[in-house]
């Protein structure tokens, strides 16, 4: 086991959680600033997704990935930089036509979910390895398209960071290691406690965590209430974690975090279990990544 702790902030997340936080980051500004503050307090990787600014709605758009990536850059800040694929996987089947996406739905091809990876080359892009009821919609990942994906992120040169809610997905991600697409030690994140999907339970963790490629770096997060348990269990048991408003929108019951205090407090389990944040270079070091 490593002394060191991968610890990633997973600043917004897709989720329209704007509403329900006072401070929630939405502009490029204002995400690209926290991921800077949560690097300087044990944060190796920001894991990154963007929000219109005028509506504060999620969104895809490269521009807005691109003014992000160049404030964190221009920062001289050294957060290896994560940028989420999902957006482009949403469907909802049509009341009328099941076959035809209805609200809801933003279901797109598998390499107009890599725009922005292509243009901007990342350290580390997300793959999400397998399809689930995501709330109200299905979230889509078929194999062939993961297989359109993995290819170009590996011609790309980024590091994937497959990302699976279900032991079933972790099985398929063995198939794409098996055919070549995924090059070197893997690297996993386990998602727990998304609803209907795995359960952030010790149980179901041990049983993920116990599917894994013998070589593979792996992290995992809960979210809401169970974030610092999984961080904790995670940490204590050679693992890596992830935390961030993405997962978790309160400190405490009843208040509100910041991504900086979420860092802060996951910083203080680790060290409580006789392990060190790692730095963005020892992460990249471990990870396999050239910088």
């Amino acid at each position: 086991m490593s002394d060191e702790v991968i610890l990633t902030c997973a600043i917004s997340g897709g989720h329209n959680n704007q509403a329900r936080h006072p401070d929630y980051p939405v502009t490029p500004e204002h995400i690209a600033r926290d991921c800077i503050e949560c690097a300087r307090a044990g944060a190796a990787i920001a894991h990154i997704h963007v929000r219109d600014p005028e509506t504060g709605m999620r969104s895809g758009d490269p521009a807005l990935f691109r003014e992000v990536v160049e404030r964190i850059r221009d920062s001289g800040s050294e957060v290896l930089i994560n940028l989420t694929t999902s957006e482009g996987a949403r469907f909802a089947p049509g009341e009328v036509d099941a076959s035809v996406g209805g609200p809801g739905t933003t279901l797109v091809q598998p390499l107009d979910r890599l725009h922005h990876v292509e243009e901007l080359r990342p350290d580390i892009c997300t793959l999400d390895v397998g399809t689930f009821n995501f709330g109200e919609t299905i979230f889509v990942n078929t194999p062939a398209h993961l297989r359109i994906m993995a290819q170009r992120i590996r011609e790309l040169g980024v590091k994937p960071e497959i990302e699976v809610f279900e032991p079933g997905h972790i099985m398929f991600a063995h198939k794409l290691i098996e055919e070549g697409l995924i090059d070197g030690a893997p690297m996993f994140q386990l998602c727990l406690g998304i609803p209907h999907a795995a359960p952030a339970t010790p149980e179901v963790f041990n049983v993920m965590k116990g599917l894994l490629p013998a070589d593979a770096n792996w992290s995992a997060f809960g979210i809401s209430r169970m974030e610092f348990s999984i961080v904790a269990q995670a940490a204590s048991t050679g693992g890596n974690c992830r935390v961030g408003l993405e997962d978790n929108l309160y400190l405490d019951k009843g208040k509100f975090a910041t991504n900086l205090e979420l860092v802060e407090r996951a910083v203080r389990i680790i060290r409580e279990v006789g392990r060190e944040p790692a730095t963005p270079a020892q992460a990249a070091k471990r990870l396999g990544i050239e910088r």
